[in-house]
C-alpha cells in the first residue's frame, strides 16, 4: 500500500502525543469507529496489537478509511510480522524486545521501531543499531520510574515510550520524567468499550490521556 506521505521517525511517533494506545481488536469493524474516536480525542499514533487473528485486517481498515490516523503495528516479533503489517498499511512497528534482524527488516520496509528494551544490554544493543527511541517494557513489572531515573545517567541519549502496567493513574508520573517521551497503554480502548460500540467513552478517555502531556 502506497503512501504518498513522507517517512515517519521513531520521533515523530513519540513526540505526537501524550499516550499511545496499545490496542487489541478482534473484531474488524470495530476499527475504523474506534480509530476516527481517537483522533476526534487528539490521539493519532493508533498501536494495534498482532495479538489476534483479525489484526492485521484491522491495520488495513484504518491505514484505508481513516487518513488522519497514523496506524501502526505492535507485538512484532519477526521480519515476517513486519512485512506483514506493511503489507497491511502499517507506518510504524512496535516490538516487546530487540533483533538486530528486526531493525534490519524495519529498515528494508522503511519504517520506524520502537523495540522493548528492559536491561541496560538491551538498551545498548539497540543503540549498536542506531536506535534511540524506545519502548520500555513491561514498564511497571520490570521497574518503573526508579529504573527509568537510573538509565538518565548512562543513557541520557535515549529516550523511552514505557508501556505495560502503565494506566492514567501513573502516566503522569511518568510523563514527568525527563527520559520519557510518551507512554503507551490499554486502557484508551478498553474491551467493554470497544464491545459495546461506546466511542463516545473512547473519545473521552482520548481526550484525557491528550491533555496528559507534561511540558
Amino acid at each position: 500500500m502506497s503512501h504518498s506521505t513522507a517517512p515517519l521517525t521513531a520521533d515523530d511517533v513519540v513526540q505526537d502525543a501524550a499516550v499511545i494506545p496499545v490496542i487489541v481488536l478482534d473484531e474488524p469493524r470495530h476499527a475504523v469507529p474506534m480509530a476516527r474516536a481517537l483522533v476526534a480525542g487528539g490521539i493519532r499514533m493508533l498501536e494495534v496489537t498482532l495479538r489476534t487473528p483479525a489484526a492485521l485486517a484491522c491495520i488495513e481498515a484504518i491505514a484505508r478509511d481513516v487518513p488522519a490516523a497514523v496506524v501502526g503495528a505492535g507485538t512484532a516479533r519477526s521480519a515476517a510480522d513486519v512485512q506483514a503489517a506493511a503489507r497491511a498499511g502499517a507506518r510504524f512497528i512496535v516490538s516487546p524486545g530487540y533483533l538486530p534482524a528486526l531493525g534490519q527488516a524495519c529498515r528494508d520496509a522503511g519504517l520506524p521501531l520502537l523495540p522493548g528494551v528492559a536491561t541496560a544490554s538491551e538498551i545498548m544493543a539497540a543503540g549498536a543499531d542506531g536506535l534511540r527511541v524506545l519502548k520500555f517494557f513491561p514498564a511497571m513489572a520490570a521497574g518503573g520510574v526508579p529504573l527509568l531515573k537510573s538509565w538518565h545517567g548512562p543513557f541520557g541519549d535515549v529516550r523511552f515510550c514505557p508501556t505495560g502496567g502503565v494506566s492514567a493513574d501513573n502516566a503522569a508520573q511518568l510523563l514527568a520524567l525527563p527520559n520519557v517521551a510518551c507512554v503507551g497503554g490499554s486502557w484508551l480502548t478498553p474491551p467493554k468499550l470497544l464491545a459495546e460500540g461506546d466511542w463516545a467513552g473512547i473519545e473521552a478517555l482520548a481526550r484525557q490521556a491528550a491533555a496528559l502531556r507534561a511540558d
